[in-house]
């Protein structure tokens, strides 16, 4: 909480709200646009449902952390944003392309290559090929460059990485954090939009994960789109949005950074049990003494919680997305000491009833102070 409201209604974490959470503006279209993406893998024991339409929308420039327990769906999400398998049903838009419902593979195996930059776990550098020729392969493949310009754009992309004195080597004479790197480079061959990675550091130690984190920061801040599948807690730690899966399902991602204790097969019951309710800018979402009967969880915009004073209305404090109001109140049962309103944009609240939210919040560690 960043001040001590005494007798107010107790905030978790309250912090300014800010625009750059809202759809940039004048953003032509997103990164990736998925629509109840569904995949179902069938075999002679029936059929396993890893997808139940998740429906996930990346912007531009956005560095992404995708969670989640083994088996939750991860890496059925992210090849499904390759292009690498697909759905059994739904949309995929990918840097304004569908992907799957208006190219065919050879279609579809070429834009690839011009618009991704693909990062797994366990390199996938051919052993045969020096680091310099693995990291030219893309541009061979894809056709883009100049023949004569593919050794020298293959050296600089490994001088980014780190090395530049590596460049002649085959991949099994270097180290694993070097073999990663010389992925990474690879993967930038074409200067693809979209860099897409698979637990980039599960088998690295821990300097060269942290060099490889490193790596991705410098390229977020060039302004490529990253979406990472990782366990990595630094990892998570460095992206500027963590997404949660669970049992092939998206949690909410307000009630994921709302009450991070919690198991993730909890978090997607919460999101799910969870009622919404959109506000106006301005409008009042909880009055002074109102009976608060259900904790509030801020998705979208921003909210101001106001104090009446003789002199008018003072606001205290402000919520953003991910943010609770109501903590105290419903834990014990009291009125609300403060006005809650919209901020300046529309705002979406999520509201878990009073019955429910005591347990989560006992859960999840939540104090009353935040």
């Amino acid at each position: 909480m960043n001040r001590r409201l005494e007798g107010a209604m107790a905030l978790l974490a309250a912090r300014p709200a800010r625009k750059a959470d809202s759809a940039r503006a004048g953003e032509p279209f997103p990164m990736i646009e998925a629509r109840r993406i569904v995949k179902v893998f069938r075999n002679a024991a029936g059929e396993f449902h890893a997808l139940k339409g998740v429906d996930l929308t990346v912007r531009r420039g956005e560095f992404v952390a995708i969670i989640g327990k083994s088996g939750s769906g991860k890496s059925t999400l992210l090849n499904m944003i390759t292009g690498i398998d697909h759905p059994t049903s739904g949309q995929m838009r990918v840097n304004g392309m569908d992907i799957y419902g208006s190219m065919n593979e050879s279609q579809r195996s070429r834009w690839r290559g011009r618009n991704l930059g693909v990062v797994f776990q366990f390199f996938q550098l051919i052993p045969t090929l020096s680091l310099l020729e693995n990291v030219m392969l893309p541009m061979d493949l894809a056709g883009v460059y100049p023949f004569e310009e593919r050794p020298r754009r293959a050296r600089e992309l490994l001088a980014q990485v780190g090395l530049e004195n590596e460049a002649d080597k085959r991949p099994g004479l270097v180290s694993t954090g070097q073999q990663q790197a010389a992925a990474i480079a690879r993967a930038l061959a074409c200067d693809p939009p979209l860099i897409v990675a698979d637990e980039p550091t599960g088998n690295l130690d821990s300097r060269s994960a942290q060099r490889i984190i490193e790596l991705f920061e410098e390229l977020a801040a060039a302004g490529k789109t990253l979406v990472i599948v990782t366990h990595d807690p630094s990892m998570m730690a460095h992206a500027r949005r963590t997404i949660v899966i669970s049992d092939g399902e998206l949690v909410d991602e307000a009630v994921s950074r709302a009450l991070p204790r919690l198991s993730h097969r909890r978090m997607l019951e919460v999101s799910k049990q969870a009622r919404r309710a959109e506000f106006n800018p301005g409008q009042v979402v909880v009055e002074v003494g109102q009976p608060v009967t259900a904790l509030g969880i801020v998705r979208r915009g921003w909210v101001e919680a106001v104090a009446l004073t003789e002199q008018g209305e003072r606001v205290v404090a402000t919520l953003g997305a991910g943010e609770m109001a109501g903590v105290s109140q419903v834990r014990r049962g009291r009125p609300a000491p403060l006005r809650l309103r919209a901020g300046q944009e529309p705002v979406e609240m999520l509201w878990l009833e009073a019955d429910r939210a005591v347990a989560v919040l006992e859960e999840a560690g939540v104090n009353e102070s935040g």
